[in-house]
């Protein structure tokens, strides 16, 4: 949010005013918030998927291990965002009216870094994260078909939500870095190069825009998805539901005294394990 005011006035001014090092910066820190957002969103998938397949080890997961696992995802990004630092620069441009103005823009001395650049967002922003983010959804909808979940159909549509809005909102991106890549490995004077080029320009601001909206699409799905535990518990129930702890004490507990016991007075292993793994699957999803 702290950025969007040098987008605002860059787009009203049609020109950069605030110096070369603002311009690395401030491309720097929303190329990194880009991947923030994916590998978050990554993460939150392995977690979902540990604590409805192995739900029993899931107090295996403490906070110090969450807190490294955050660190180290940070150290990641600001390493994978490097080259949106590198290749940005200060270039001056002539418009149809003659008249000069500041653009803060991508610039690549070689073709290979255009190559380089836009293949590495596209490899470790999309395709490797989409492929675990899949994964991940696809063990937990396996699982899901394996339990006697309440709310299997519904936590199913809310799964194959966040995997296709994940991919529309990031596909078309990644699509145009593509064309990009492939227009640098044409001559010059190549017309399919030229149209690659027209391409690739003409549609980097408006998939752009479409990406940074995805930033606002998980909230609304889990808000929609979760809106019978909203009127209950507030919205206090996003926060938990990140968590993983949304109600599975109280759930298993309530389902866990329901059981009939044997002979001895001991609860049935089979019934209560099968009550706590509904009751994580139920808080996860």
């Amino acid at each position: 949010m702290a950025l969007t005011i040098f987008f605002i006035i860059y787009l009203a001014k049609q020109t950069w005013i605030f110096g070369s090092f603002l311009c690395k910066g401030v491309f720097y820190l929303c190329n990194a918030n880009m991947y923030a957002s994916i590998f978050l969103i990554t993460l939150m998938s392995m977690h979902r998927m540990v604590a409805v397949l192995f739900p029993q080890k899931l107090y295996l997961i403490s906070r110090k291990i969450v807190m490294r696992m955050i660190l180290a995802m940070w150290v990641l990004v600001m390493a994978t965002a490097i080259p949106s630092l590198v290749f940005r620069e200060l270039e001056i441009e002539i418009d149809d009216m003659n008249k000069s103005r500041t653009v803060c823009g991508p610039n690549h001395t070689l073709a290979s870094h255009v190559r380089f650049h836009y293949a590495l967002e596209t490899v470790s922003g999309f395709i490797l994260p989409y492929a675990i983010i899949i994964t991940c959804y696809i063990l937990i909808l396996r699982r899901l078909r394996q339990t006697k979940f309440q709310r299997r159909l519904r936590s199913e549509k809310l799964i194959l939500a966040i995997v296709v809005t994940f991919g529309i909102f990031w596909f078309p991106y990644h699509i145009i870095n593509m064309v990009q890549v492939a227009a640098e490995w044409y001559e010059e004077d190549s017309k399919t190069g030229e149209i690659l080029q027209r391409i690739h320009q003409s549609s980097r601001a408006v998939t752009s825009a479409l990406a940074f909206i995805s930033s606002c699409a998980n909230p609304v799905l889990y808000t929609f998805a979760g809106k019978s535990y909203i009127k209950k518990n507030g919205f206090a129930f996003i926060a938990k539901l990140f968590d993983g702890t949304f109600s599975s004490d109280q759930t298993a507990t309530k389902k866990s005294r329901m059981v009939p016991k044997d002979s001895a007075g001991q609860i049935n292993n089979d019934s209560s394990n099968t009550a706590i793994l509904n009751a994580h699957i139920g808080s996860v999803i």
